[in-house]
């Protein structure tokens, strides 16, 4: 059942059409990929969506009771709040009947003999309170907290006190708490790291409404959506299945409307020759035969279809100038720390040749390392030594190396002033800076325009070593697949931080898991690195108990990982206690069916099915129960 229908819908800003006559339908279990190149009208159909943004023409309905969630929704306004409270807000009708349940039972304490109506009013608020998950709110906004990379110690900190990145993933805690029916999530997996984005993954693939999600994370887009929109040109391109599915879809319909194009041009030139053969003789009887033909040819030209201009993209082409020595790279035993520590004993060498991919959460020192090997920063502890013949270029992921006062094509021409203007619009063109484009400000470019000005620069220095500090954030999917192609062909080191792991998979031949105490060595990809990790973990679960003398750090990291485990399972049996309670009022209403209800064989088998529903939630309650009871005694032994 459709939840959302857009049909025939258009906007223009000016003469520039956005899109034209789009029409779909959301399911309500739907979870759409929205997919198109930078400034292809994504957000602003979602605005369209909410109703922030005018419709030049055409309809958006939306069933009647379907709640929609919109990230901007849930911007912070008051600062003056922890971050717990700041999600738990969501939850506040049960916080309210929460309130007001512990203050009829603490009156109901001080009687001995309770008024009827008292009584009631207990009955129904407990009722409520439970069928609206009031049992449960509080871990799940413990487990949303944690998955988005949260930690205890930050559950009370003032929302004032966090970076704009954090605010986002709290806005974006609260919009999956919301219960909305269908979600638009506007690249969600931007400030995450890759735990936090599986975990939105898991949390995404059980989540019982519908989703519409913008992201030129493909890794993401696989193992979360059913369905493909494509923006392109104006128009639209729609399949079933996720984004690889979408895009091999893609090139085969291309090539057959091709196919078919150049089949139909070679029959237009033959019967074009045909006809002016025709006319060059000049009988009456060619000439009837020439004017019947061309009658034909006009058909023809109405039925040849148009090939779909492809878009323009980037073209990086990545060339080292020298070639290094074998030996690039040599860290030895690294340890540095600011405020507090971030990392030590890091230890790794990069070989001539080699795409290495720097992994870790957020705040473990991936960027710091990079700076220590640039040379920005001194290693406090440990050493770094470079190869032979070694230069280095850096791209760096917050953009600092652009002097924001200058125009693009003032900062090139400054950087690399050996080069004649036409060779530096050349340049900029081949980045998609056309025309004017190439003397705005880089104060008034983009993310993703300053991004491709950073790789620009970077491309025509000709370096060695390349350190790239998240060279896909801001790209879309086509700039990104350049820009990997490029890659590929580079005959230099690479040396790469990245959360991207489609990317990672195409261009890693060894990743670095960096922790807090060291990093370790994988030759493979993301995919290897994830299941090596999950064959550890395994191990480590099938290990037999560990001597009784361990030390007090492994066993508190055991006491972690339990309680992890208890709040995962806590998560789940909230969310199967919530698809079975939805499928035990599903299972009533077609009691309550007058065709149903006077068929036996179908009452006989519906009222089995209930019956065995409500067994099923009696045990999902009490497994619930005993994991969160086992939580709180483990939490308060700590």
């Amino acid at each position: 059942m459709a939840i959302l229908s857009v049909h025939r819908l258009s906007k223009y800003f000016g003469e520039r059409c956005l899109f034209d006559k789009l029409s779909f339908e959301v399911g309500e279990h739907d979870r759409i990929g929205l997919v198109g190149s930078n400034g292809s009208g994504k957000t602003t159909l979602f605005r369209m969506l909410i109703g922030d943004e005018t419709v030049d023409s055409g309809d958006v309905l939306l069933s009647k009771h379907v709640k929609l969630g919109y990230l901007e929704q849930h911007t912070l306004q008051d600062e003056d709040i922890t971050v717990w409270e700041a999600v738990e807000r969501v939850f506040e009708p049960l916080r309210k009947l929460e309130a007001e349940l512990a203050d009829i039972n603490e009156r109901l304490s001080t009687v001995t003999e309770a008024p009827a109506e008292w009584l009631e009013r207990q009955h129904q608020l407990q009722e409520t309170f439970e069928a609206e998950g009031g049992l449960y709110y509080k871990s799940r906004v413990s487990s949303t907290l944690t998955g988005l990379g949260f930690t205890a110690e930050q559950f009370t900190q003032p929302v004032s006190t966090l970076s704009g990145g954090q605010r986002s993933k709290i806005a974006m805690g609260c919009l999956l708490l919301s219960k909305a029916d269908l979600l638009l999530l506007d690249e969600p997996t931007n400030h995450l790291d890759i735990p936090s984005v599986e975990w939105l993954e898991g949390f995404l693939r059980s989540y019982t409404g519908a989703a519409i999600i913008i992201s030129h994370d493909r890794y993401f887009l696989d193992r979360v959506t059913n369905r493909t929109i494509e923006i392109t040109q104006g128009s639209v391109y729609m399949t079933n299945g996720n984004y690889t599915a979408h895009k091999e879809k893609r090139e085969r319909d291309r090539e057959i409307a091709l196919h078919h194009h150049k089949t139909m041009e070679r029959r237009i030139k033959k019967l074009e020759d045909n006809i002016a053969l025709l006319k060059r003789w000049n009988r009456e009887k060619s000439v009837r035969a020439a004017e019947s033909r061309e009658k034909r040819l006009d058909r023809l030209k109405e039925q040849q279809v148009q090939v779909e201009q492809t878009e323009h993209t980037v073209h990086f082409g990545f060339t080292a100038s020298t070639v290094s020595g074998n030996d690039v790279l040599d860290a030895e035993n690294l340890a540095m720390q600011f405020a507090k520590p971030l990392f030590r004993d890091v230890s790794f060498q990069l070989h001539r040749g080699e795409r290495v991919v720097l992994i870790g959460p957020n705040g473990c020192g991936k960027t710091t390392l990079l700076r220590l090997i640039t040379g920005e920063l001194t290693p406090q502890q440990g050493s770094l030594r470079l190869g032979a013949k070694v230069s280095i270029g850096y791209y760096d992921q917050i953009q600092s190396r652009l002097s924001y006062d200058k125009t693009a094509i003032d900062q090139l021409w400054d950087d690399y002033p050996q080069l004649t203007q036409t060779e530096i619009r050349n340049a900029l063109a081949t980045f998609l800076f056309y025309g004017d484009e190439v003397f705005k400000p880089i104060s008034a470019l983009s993310g993703g325009e300053r991004a491709r000005l950073l790789l620009l620069r970077l491309m025509l220095a000709h370096d060695n070593l390349l350190l790239l500090d998240e060279p896909t954030n801001h790209l879309d999917i086509a700039s990104r697949e350049a820009l990997e192609e490029a890659l590929e062909g580079y005959d230099g080191t690479l040396l790469i931080v990245s959360h991207d792991r489609y990317f990672i998979n195409r261009m890693a031949t060894r990743v670095l898991h960096m922790t807090p105490n060291g990093c370790e060595s994988i030759v493979g990809n993301y995919d290897t690195f994830a299941e090596r990790s999950a064959n550890n973990l395994e191990t480590a679960t099938q290990s037999t108990e560990k001597p009784a003398k361990e030390n007090a750090y492994k066993a508190r990291k055991e006491l972690e990982s339990q309680k992890r485990k208890l709040t995962t399972k806590i998560t789940r049996c909230e969310e199967e206690i919530h698809i079975c309670e939805q499928a035990i009022a599903d299972t009533e209403q077609e009691l309550e069916k007058p065709e149903n209800a006077a068929d036996y064989e179908t009452v006989t088998r519906l009222s089995a099915d209930l019956e065995a529903l409500n067994r099923q939630l009696e045990d999902l309650f009490a497994a619930w129960e005993e994991a969160q009871l086992t939580l709180e005694t483990l939490t308060s032994s700590s």
